[in-house]
């Protein structure tokens, strides 16, 4: 049997320190259940954080981006599931199945399989099943508008009872990122072609569900994304606001696809008011 030199050994222990996932500090007294199943497939998990204290409290489901090819819920973490963490939610950090397991509308589903496990299960979790909201950016931003105005006429599971939706600029017209000077690789990737591919894409465009009776939906959008266009904000903001639901935006100038840390700092306090006044904090 071939032995190892001692420099090998310690690259084997380098890759394998460097392998294991980063501990993101969080805030005293927060406690953590991983990987709990929301449906049958392996994708199907979600990580549920439980701050200190007395509850219940206020709950935000976080879903990540990725253009429904990419990403994963880790990615989530310092950036988003903290912020709420620091506020005294309990955050339910959701995966799901990406384009090379299964296409659309499979993200869709999950999404809202995983949103309906969590307000089932929001008392077990210390969670206000009434104080509940969505929230994600990019291709998880589109989710999360799904996961608040799907409604059973849809046919992509059972409609779910959220609080409020914080968009972070998510795809609002899947159709638009198919063809045409906005098509996207990840789009394309996740709606193939096929026979009902239009009719399939406006089944799984938040668009397609504007009406009066949805949660609050705050949208935050860059005027200068280069990867779904500013319009996808404008425009669902402008129709639900006609239709007679409660809408607002705040646009970002010169706002790129996903904000750096010091402009989130400036946009949380406003997302923070927002949910104030929408009631899913107090």
């Amino acid at each position: 049997m071939r032995t190892l030199r001692p420099l090998s050994l310690l690259l084997l222990v380098a890759l394998s320190l460097t392998a294991q996932p980063v501990r993101v500090p969080l805030p005293a007294g927060v406690t953590i259940q991983e990987n709990i199943p929301y449906d049958t497939h392996p994708q199907t998990v979600m990580d549920i954080y439980k701050p200190g204290g007395k509850g219940p409290h206020p709950a935000m489901i976080v879903i990540h981006g990725g253009g429904w090819t990419g990403g994963a819920k880790a990615s989530m973490v310092a950036t988003w599931v903290v912020r709420y963490l620091e506020k005294g939610f309990v955050v339910a950090n959701v995966e799901y199945r990406l384009a090379e397991v299964a296409t659309a509308p499979a993200a869709v589903e999950d999404a809202l399989k995983a949103a309906n496990f969590f307000l089932d299960n929001a008392k077990k979790y210390g969670a206000d099943p009434k104080r509940v909201a969505v929230t994600g950016g990019s291709a998880g931003g589109h989710l999360a508008l799904m996961v608040g105005m799907t409604p059973r006429s849809a046919k992509l599971g059972k409609p779910v009872k959220v609080r409020a939706v914080i968009n972070f600029y998510g795809i609002t017209d899947v159709d638009d990122q198919l063809h045409g000077p906005n098509m996207r690789k990840y789009a394309v990737t996740w709606v193939p072609e096929g026979p009902d591919r239009a009719a399939l894409a406006r089944r799984v465009s938040p668009m397609t569900y504007v009406r009066k009776d949805v949660p609050p939906v705050l949208t935050l959008h860059g005027d200068a994304d280069a990867t779904v266009p500013y319009e996808h904000g404008v425009n669902i903001t402008k129709a639900l606001t006609e239709a007679g639901a409660q809408a607002e935006m705040i646009p970002v100038p010169k706002g790129i696809h996903g904000f750096p840390k010091e402009t989130q700092d400036q946009l949380y306090p406003r997302i923070f008011e927002f949910l104030k006044r929408h009631g899913v904090m107090e």
